[in-house]
């Protein structure tokens, strides 16, 4: 761990409510010495995949020892388990509803350690568990503890079997790629699923999406004039569509899953 441990936070809670600094109170309570990062608490209502999502985006650039605190979780109150795992360098605290599927995955596909436990031991929550608010009560108590260098057997039994989410992922077609579109930032743009080193010659492609299209992928937005419709690599390396000083969710009206097509000309 950091000597002086950084926890992350990501939730759906927003901020009008009082939830997160709840669970930060509670996590300064424990661990005095915390650092807290917010990654965002504007994920849409129980929507496990974008905060899946979201985390996924921004975990990796944080430093090894990091434990990111994340609650998306309609199942609070149910049998659905709480997890505290290490992917790699990076730790998690949350529910097993799928959560941290692009954690996992990441760290399996690049041969790195994975260990997940059960949240049962009780000495690592709140004296009293809510039903409604596994995040104060089970969730915080926990990143804090294993930020205090809690070895993470110690929180319960091994869970071989966490959820794990459908992601989505681009195909491969006749004429090019599948896309779908993942995330939507506060500009508008339309992030894909699609790593652009896929494509065998950006300047030679057409792009397709909800009725409208795109030829040829831009380096920057300044390249094109405000109001156009341009695609380019997002910060990730991913295929975005976006309006140069505009939205293009607005301008195309496709949300969350609608396709994107990429077609080659090779």
């Amino acid at each position: 761990m950091n000597k002086l441990p950084l926890i992350t936070l990501t939730s759906d809670f927003g901020l009008q409510d009082g939830f997160v600094g709840a669970m930060k109170g509670v996590v300064l309570g424990l661990c005095p010495q915390a650092r807290l990062v917010d990654l965002s608490h504007a994920v849409p209502p129980q929507d496990v995949l974008a905060g899946a999502l979201l985390l996924a985006r921004a975990a990796p650039w944080f430093p090894p020892g990091t434990v990111h605190l994340a609650v998306v979780d309609p199942g609070v109150g149910t049998g659905r388990r709480g997890l505290a795992a290490r992917f790699g360098g990076a730790f998690f605290v949350g529910p097993d509803n799928g959560l941290c599927t692009p954690l996992l995955e990441g760290a399996e596909a690049h041969g790195l350690p994975v260990e997940i436990f059960e949240l049962a031991n009780p000495d690592y929550q709140l004296a009293s568990v809510s039903r409604t608010f596994h995040g104060r009560d089970v969730f915080a108590p926990a990143a804090a503890h294993l930020a205090r260098g809690v070895p993470l057997a110690e929180f319960g039994p091994p869970v071989p079997d966490p959820v794990r989410l459908a992601l989505p992922r681009a195909e491969r077609t006749t004429e090019g790629w599948s896309a779908h579109i993942i995330a939507i930032d506060v500009f508008g743009n339309l992030a894909t699923d699609l790593s652009v080193d896929r494509i065998q010659d950006p300047a030679r492609v057409v792009v397709r999406c909800a009725g409208h299209e795109v030829r040829g992928l831009v380096r920057a937005y300044g390249e094109r004039p405000a109001g156009t419709l341009v695609a380019l690599s997002d910060s990730a390396g991913r295929l975005e569509l976006a309006v140069v000083n505009g939205s293009a969710a607005q301008r195309t009206g496709a949300g969350i899953g609608a396709t994107v097509e990429v077609v080659e000309y090779i």
